[in-house]
Parts: C-alpha cells; sequence; structure tokens
C-alpha cells in the first residue's frame, strides 16, 4: 500500500517525535473544530512516535499559530506536492 492512502495532495502533516504532543495537539484542534485527522505517519517521513497530524494547507498558518501559542510545535510541518513530501516548516525545538 501506498505512503499517500491517507494523504491527498494539498494536505500537509505535522509530525511529532511524542506521542504525547501529538495527541495533545490532537485535542486542542479538534476541540476548536479544526478539520484534521490523526494518522500513521507515512513511512517516507521520520517520525519518533509514528503518528502525523493530517489537514489542509489552507489551515497551515492557523494551525502553526496555535500549536505556537499552547507550546506544542511539531517536529516539522511536511506537505505533499506533486507526489512528495516537502518540508513547510521545521520547528526547531527540544521539546518535541
Amino acid at each position: 500500500m501506498s505512503d499517500h492512502y491517507l494523504v491527498k495532495e494539498g494536505h500537509c502533516l505535522a509530525v511529532f517525535n511524542s506521542t504525547h504532543r501529538v495527541l495533545k495537539a490532537e485535542g486542542l484542534l479538534k476541540g476548536l473544530a479544526f478539520d484534521i485527522l490523526l494518522i500513521p505517519a507515512p513511512r517516507s517521513l521520520q517520525a519518533d512516535c509514528g503518528l502525523a497530524l493530517r489537514f489542509n494547507v489552507e489551515l497551515l498558518k492557523a494551525v502553526q499559530t496555535l500549536l505556537k501559542n499552547h507550546d506544542l510545535l511539531p517536529a516539522y510541518i511536511s506537505c505533499l506536492q506533486d507526489g512528495q513530501y516537502t518540508t513547510c516548516e521545521e520547528c526547531p525545538d527540544d521539546n518535541h
């Protein structure tokens, strides 16, 4: 099965290095009615916890702002473009 089965063009993935942080971020965003989905991180992305939050690219700035304001930045955010994952945002912080 392809790495892209849950991710389509125009989707972004917030990749975390901690299961606790990704679950906390999921609760925050879903609590604010953001259209996100917790998914297994595709094999082509390096994710220590094996999970990622998927959302549409139109939500990128709002997701980044909320996660930053709640000290829940992911390790990085990748977007699927032309069949390839590209890093949209790296979040250098030791708390991922």
